[in-house]
């Protein structure tokens, strides 16, 4: 595909012509000319991100026990939810007939953003798929929230995780764009397990890098923490 090539199918598509449509006029495959649609498609949204334009909000969600425990805590609220103190956010934006979507894993109780992925471009339908998904894994409900505390539980759970010397997963960078900037002081939430840090290990966690984070940031004695075991070593 040429970069002539290119420019001509991003003038047919600004004249509401259909992949079949440029693919005919310009003696193309149509799996081609949709692939660079999509290409430019994902360009413009990421400048537009970068000059600060977002897209209008749709939705913001988390899961419903982080929302308890972070949002709307109580005295008879369970710290234990099975999964450890994390909560799966998603900020959601509309783009025309397509949903833009960034979710943000987060360990409340101490590490912070552990995982972060896009904005992706999805329909109605690979948007569904993807939240339910993601809730069922936690075998919880998702509750809607607004763009304020989706902020607060992120921008909170980095900044607590920095000043134990924590740094967030590689791809938060790419998707903290999509959460804006907050417009108002956000809420102030409460983080750790009990007043302090509690790391949890992952199968992708470096335990001894993340120990001694937490022992010279706060001092020994002063976070919890559960390492899991190693596996034993195969015979084969």
């Amino acid at each position: 595909m040429t970069p002539e090539q290119e420019q001509h199918i991003a003038e047919l598509r600004q004249r509401q012509l259909s992949p079949k449509q440029i693919a005919r006029n310009l003696g193309l495959r149509p799996a081609e000319v949709k692939a660079v649609i999509q290409a430019q498609a994902k360009a413009t949204t990421q400048d537009r991100i970068a000059r600060g334009e977002l897209p209008p909000l749709e939705q913001c969600l988390i899961n419903e026990h982080a929302a308890q425990q972070l949002l709307d805590p109580s005295p008879e609220a369970s710290i234990e939810d099975g999964v450890g103190g994390l909560a799966q956010v998603f900020v959601v934006r509309r783009e025309g007939m397509r949903y833009l979507v960034a979710s943000y894993l987060v360990d409340y109780w101490c590490l912070g953003v552990k995982d972060a992925m896009g904005p992706q471009r999805l329909n109605q339908t690979q948007y569904t798929a993807m939240v339910e998904k993601a809730y069922d894994n936690f075998h919880q409900s998702s509750r809607v929230i607004s763009l304020a505390q989706a902020q607060a539980v992120v921008l909170g759970a980095v900044d607590y995780a920095a000043r134990l010397g924590l740094a967030p997963h590689p791809g938060f960078e790419q998707a903290r764009s999509h959460l804006g900037v907050p417009e108002q002081p956000l809420p102030a939430l409460s983080f750790g397990r009990d007043g302090k840090p509690y790391y949890i290990s992952g199968p992708y966690d470096d335990p001894q890098h993340v120990i001694a984070c937490l022992t010279q940031s706060v001092g020994e004695g002063n976070f919890d923490y559960l390492v899991a075991a190693e596996p034993p070593m195969s015979d084969w």
